[in-house]
């Protein structure tokens, strides 16, 4: 990956900046987007650029704008100088009961987990087609397999899923697009499952225990620079608990 350029959204904090440290040190440029955790992500640029001068920025957007898609992308080319792949990583979850969901609720979860990787993937064709590159999105296990009480959220990665292999029909043969799908790996943040859920969560994987965002990095890093034959398919990293649910 040396001297190539990935950009990641959602990258300044959790699952992002794994997959950040784990593809700065193949030798890529990485551009970490953020949305509101500035602090945080301009303490991961510094750490990326003490390791390898020049070799990481950030930029700030808010993804559920359209608008500023194309102009993310513009400023990672203009920083860069290319751009080779995409992490499509960011994402909003929060529960919505039937009966209680509303507009601002589907513009948040829709348009982060489906509508920008959309439109950001389209801004970054013309690029990912010259470089010959890939693209990662970042799904759920509850895209295939619905969590009671988040008809909503299920529904935007489920359809990011659908989005994934049809991208990977409209940019093959240049362009690889896959998904990491995860499972317990970091939980939500806030207490939105107590100890008792959470064990019988790790309790029904195979490998009875909960993974880590290094395991979701080595997927993704799998992906981006070693699946050269592998394109429009999901990697379920969630300890063999979609095997049987």
């Amino acid at each position: 990956m040396s001297r190539k350029t990935i950009l990641v959204t959602g990258a300044a904090r959790r699952l992002g900046s794994a997959i950040v440290r784990e593809m700065h040190a193949t030798g890529a440029s990485i551009m970490v987007h953020y949305h509101r955790a500035s602090a945080s992500a301009e303490a991961l640029v510094a750490e990326l650029n003490a390791r390898r001068s020049a070799s990481a920025a950030c930029l700030q957007a808010d993804l559920r704008d359209v608008d500023t898609l194309p102009r993310l992308v513009a400023g990672t080319v203009d920083r860069f100088g290319r751009l080779d792949a995409l992490v499509n990583n960011a994402s909003s979850f929060f529960a919505t009961p039937l009966g209680s969901i509303g507009q601002a609720a589907w513009d948040d979860l829709i348009g982060s987990n489906l509508k920008a990787p959309l439109f950001l993937t389209q801004a970054a064709a013309p690029h990912l087609l010259a470089a010959r590159g890939a693209v990662v999105n970042v799904t759920d296990i509850h895209a295939e397999r619905p969590l009671a009480g988040y008809p909503l959220y299920c529904a935007a990665k489920a359809g990011l899923l659908g989005l994934t292999r049809a991208l990977a029909i409209e940019l093959g043969p240049r362009v690889r697009v896959n998904a990491v799908a995860p499972g317990p790996i970091l939980w939500p943040e806030g207490e939105i499952f107590d100890d008792a859920e959470r064990a019988a969560i790790v309790e029904h994987t195979l490998l009875k225990r909960a993974g880590c965002p290094h395991d979701v990095a080595r997927a993704v890093h799998y992906l981006l620079e070693e699946a050269t034959y592998v394109t429009g398919q999901v990697i379920n990293v969630d300890g063999g608990r979609s095997a049987h649910l």
